[in-house]
């Protein structure tokens, strides 16, 4: 049996990039992957990029797994209350949970508007509201509903998809803060659901060749591939120690080295740290 197999997963915001990558690699372990979107037809993404639910699970049946997925809104509670209701009526259980969704990434995707931004004055208000809604709170509120059917299990692990942003002052204030209160939530949540032998832990990947980033013509030298997130989670969702990293924030390619995994042209890319940023 694969190293998930008999396990669910719930990855937030996987019609693209890092949540696409997250579903493959939790597919490719033996995992059933209920994913989450808005994209349902090609090219009606807020961001202009390309990708929906269904190329989603396309990409994950054709590699041998499973996936569901569920048209859902993170900022529309019913909606989200809807998706757990699903997985509760049609599993029973939910053992990892990947808090992926974020908001307030459009103006990376489709011109050079962040890249004339000044300062944080510059930016639109809208976006710390949208970060922190379609981010921070879509975690919380995902983390509330997931919770009650790891506990009835006394099992689960939950990643709040994260990154260096967190630590750093250079960022941009409104990515940054959301980033620092996403890695708080972990440890906070962490530290009550320990007793219930359920892990909480932030993950930081490095450069990963996402749509918009293969768009932005950056040196992918050391980067990697959105896949390589999703064996990163994979090998912590198989530790039986687990517990012993939960409140943690971890970076995914640390975690190759530690557990052995490699990205798909088979390299381990070196890991990033704060003095990378």
């Amino acid at each position: 049996m694969k190293a998930l197999g008999g396990k669910v997963a719930l990855v937030s915001g996987a019609s693209r990039g890092i949540g696409k990558g997250i579903a493959l690699g939790l597919g490719e372990a033996g995992a059933t992957v209920y994913i989450t979107g808005r994209t349902v037809v090609e090219g009606e993404a807020a961001s202009k990029l390309p990708g929906t639910i269904q190329q989603t699970v396309a990409e994950v049946e054709a590699i041998g797994g499973k996936c569901i997925a569920v048209r859902c809104d993170h900022r529309n509670d019913e909606e989200v209350e809807a998706v757990f209701a699903q997985i509760r009526k049609e599993q029973g259980r939910l053992d990892i949970l990947v808090n992926n969704v974020w908001g307030g990434y459009e103006h990376f995707s489709n011109g050079t508007e962040f890249w004339k931004e000044s300062g944080f004055w510059d930016a639109p208000i809208s976006r710390w509201d949208t970060m922190f809604q379609a981010g921070v709170r879509a975690h919380y509120a995902c983390s509330v509903l997931a919770a009650p059917l790891m506990i009835a299990q006394t099992q689960g692990l939950i990643v709040n998809i994260s990154f260096f942003a967190a630590q750093l002052d250079n960022k941009g204030v409104a990515y940054g803060v959301a980033k620092a209160a996403s890695d708080r939530m972990a440890a906070c949540m962490a530290h009550e659901l320990r007793e219930h032998g359920i892990a909480a832990v932030s993950l930081y990947p490095g450069l990963v060749r996402t749509e918009s980033v293969l768009r932005a013509g950056f040196d992918l030298s050391n980067s990697e591939s959105p896949h390589f997130i999703g064996r990163a989670i994979a090998a912590l969702a198989a530790d039986p120690l687990i517990m012993e990293k939960t409140g943690q924030v971890l970076v995914a390619a640390a975690l190759a080295r530690e557990y052995g995994f490699t990205d798909l042209d088979g390299k381990q890319p070196v890991p990033l740290t704060i003095d990378d940023m």
